[in-house]
């Protein structure tokens, strides 16, 4: 799968957000006071942990947003695997502009980086099934186009962006609305032809129901391998199956191993660790 950068519009609200929060009323008087203005320096950003490396586009950016003079050179790209040791990019310009920009860049690059390598993690573990490693919409508020984009630089795939994006029957949903079958009967009723319809279900019972009134996908939440297994039996490739809830590391494979078309984990994006980056300087001098 092709990981498409996103676009500068898209990333640009975000990166400004951070920069605005970092340099507060003043800016970073630290550096303006103990830096001469003309100095430059040449730092690199290394990986002290293996993992695999996203949200280089938003450091670039923090970098440019800053300083346009300073000048990032990519020694690897977005999902790329890496050592400890590994040389991710090198930045050079005025000594002020870097360190004022450093913890914006690297907050971006090590946070998309742990969610881009613990969804690498998860892809590997189901490896020769058919499941696919999706995320959720539990996101950090402000960081959802940019947390979405590190779980595919990890191999994942992308659940729904908004609420818009598709009908998701849940169990309130379904309580509130007075069952399964008038919920379903109504989103049918409408929603147009190019919206998808899945419904969560915790029963094989519920599942049943939903398979006689028909539906797009269905979410088996909380199901154990065994359960998961008979479900995708009784769908029998009449919807998209997803298992979700308390997956983890340790049972990813279990559940790819009963057939399930997609495996969705909210804490991918909202308690993936962050991957240690850390910005070495090379080498710095005074202009003439």
């Amino acid at each position: 799968m092709t990981l498409v950068p996103l676009p500068r519009p898209v990333i640009e609200p975000i990166v400004r957000t951070a920069l605005e929060e970092d340099l507060g009323l003043a800016g970073d008087i630290t550096s303006a006071v103990v830096i001469p203005s003309d100095h430059r320096s040449v730092v690199t950003a290394v990986a002290r942990k293996p993992g695999v490396i996203a949200g280089l586009d938003c450091a670039a950016l923090a970098c440019a947003l800053v300083d346009t003079g300073i000048v990032m050179t990519r020694h690897v790209e977005d999902g790329t695997p890496v050592m400890p040791g590994t040389g991710i990019a090198t930045f050079e310009g005025p000594s002020r502009s870097l360190l004022t920009a450093e913890r914006t860049a690297l907050n971006f690059m090590g946070h998309l980086s742990g969610i881009a390598s613990v969804t690498a993690g998860l892809v590997s573990a189901v490896s020769g099934t058919d499941a696919a490693i999706v995320c959720t919409r539990k996101t950090t508020p402000g960081l959802r186009a940019v947390e979405k984009y590190a779980v595919r630089a990890g191999g994942g795939m992308n659940h729904r962006y908004s609420l818009a994006d598709a009908v998701l029957i849940k169990d309130n949903h379904i309580a509130i609305a007075g069952g399964i079958r008038p919920a379903l009967e109504r989103a049918k009723s409408a929603t147009g032809h190019m919206v998808k319809i899945e419904i969560e279900v915790d029963t094989l019972e519920q599942l049943a129901e939903v398979l006689e009134i028909g539906v797009d996908a269905v979410l088996l939440d909380n199901m154990t391998p065994d359960m998961l297994r008979e479900a995708v039996q009784m769908v029998a490739g009449r919807a998209i199956t997803e298992a979700s809830g308390g997956i983890t590391p340790d049972t990813a494979a279990a559940v790819a191993a009963s057939g399930v078309d997609l495996i969705s984990l909210g804490w991918i994006t909202h308690s993936a660790p962050t991957l240690d980056i850390g910005l070495d300087f090379v080498s710095t001098e005074a202009r003439d």
